[in-house]
């Protein structure tokens, strides 16, 4: 019995993490029902030198001058969030892919970011864009990561507290526990700012602040 037991804990102790990753996210969950948004800013140059040349040819084409780029604006639970929810719009309408265009990094991105994401807004594909918009607007970017200044100096590293100081330096009502930084391998890959529902204000999100960058520091990839 006891080893019984014993064997029981070892398998919770593996599964548990993707069980609760599994939770997290709640497909299917009905449009309009969520508690913030999350504006994910993804740094261009890194997703770039990590195969995103093949993915995305036109953002990651050399001399491309991107470096903060719009990811996704993604619609918050206070614990988890909802994605893929149904809605009659499974595409983005041809007559936004304009407004698309000057969002997103690209229109497959855009797309994908629509099913996933904009579906469970409860907002109709241009809502969702001028949505995108206003929250990508009330974001002012450090001038510490002008791609042209971060090629010029090589790619610098600090940490994470230290990416996030500088985002609030420029936008005084952004506090730490409002946002957090995402990497992998210690490369900054984005920042993700939690906003209120009505995109007005910035807003505390402890679950997002939580599942930051772990790492010491992180490496800020210069653009090719």
């Amino acid at each position: 019995m006891k080893r019984f037991f014993i064997s029981v804990l070892l398998l919770l102790a593996f599964v548990g993490p993707s069980v609760a990753q599994s939770k997290a996210a709640k497909t299917g969950a009905e449009p309009g029902q969520f508690d913030f948004y999350v504006l994910a800013l993804s740094w261009s140059p890194a997703y770039c030198a990590d195969g995103g040349a093949k993915r995305s040819p036109e953002q990651c084409k050399v001399g491309s001058p991107k470096g903060f780029v719009v990811h996704g604006l993604w619609p918050q639970f206070e614990q988890g969030y909802p994605i893929s929810c149904p809605t009659d719009r499974k595409d983005l309408p041809k007559s936004s892919f304009e407004k698309a265009a000057a969002l997103f990094p690209d229109l497959k991105l855009a797309t994908s970011e629509w099913r996933r994401h904009g579906s469970c807004t409860g907002l109709d594909p241009d809502l969702y864009l001028d949505a995108v918009a206003k929250a990508r607007d009330l974001v002012k970017l450090p001038s510490f990561f002008d791609p042209s200044i971060i090629t010029a100096s090589g790619a610098p590293s600090l940490a994470p507290a230290e990416v996030e100081k500088r985002f609030s330096e420029v936008n005084p009502t952004l506090q730490s526990s409002m946002m957090s930084v995402s990497c992998r391998k210690a490369v900054l890959r984005e920042v993700r700012i939690c906003f209120t529902r009505d995109l007005k204000e910035f807003r505390s999100c402890p679950e997002v602040d939580r599942a930051g960058c772990r790492s010491d520091q992180v490496s800020v990839v210069s653009a090719q």
